[in-house]
């Protein structure tokens, strides 16, 4: 059995029989707050979930759908979030630092920010999402697609000139 438990009060949020949260089927999950730091969501259903102010700080997140998910304020910090779909997610002001998201789907995502230091989004694609005032020092964005409709930051960001391709 998982207990996923509150950040700051240790409260019981919810109970898993499972030996792993892998592959679980969590869409619409009230998860506001929860502790899932280094847990292994690979593959899970998160889609539509609150993840708000979430710790999931080096959590595994291969694969994982967290398609309109809300993870406003969550630290995702070193998380493996390779191939994840964040389409429509709500990302404002996360902290994605030294996240990878490789091949990640963040279409239309809101990621107004974002601390994205770091992040690896090779390959990712960004269509319609929103960046601004998101930060960007030292990411990698080699073959990241995005196209007319993609904010980046506002000032001295030239995603062409990192490797970014303009659809």
């Amino acid at each position: 059995m998982i207990e996923i438990k509150h950040m700051f009060t240790g409260e019981l949020i919810r109970a898993v029989e499972a030996a792993t949260l892998a592959g679980l089927d969590l869409a619409g999950a009230s998860l506001e707050v929860a502790d899932l730091s280094g847990q292994d969501l690979g593959g899970a259903n998160l889609a539509g979930s609150n993840l708000a102010v979430a710790q999931l700080h080096g959590a595994n997140l291969v694969g994982a759908n967290l398609r309109a998910a809300n993870l406003t304020g969550a630290n995702v910090e070193t998380a493996n979030l390779t191939g994840a779909c964040l389409r429509e997610a709500n990302l404002t002001g996360v902290n994605l630092a030294d996240a990878d998201l490789q091949a990640a789907d963040l279409r239309d995502a809101n990621l107004t920010g974002a601390n994205l230091t770091g992040v690896n989004l090779t390959e990712a694609r960004l269509h319609g999402a929103n960046l601004s005032r998101a930060r960007l020092v030292a990411a990698v964005l080699k073959g990241t697609r995005y196209d007319k409709h993609t904010r980046f930051p506002e000032l001295f960001f030239d995603p062409d000139g990192h490797g970014a391709i303009r659809e």
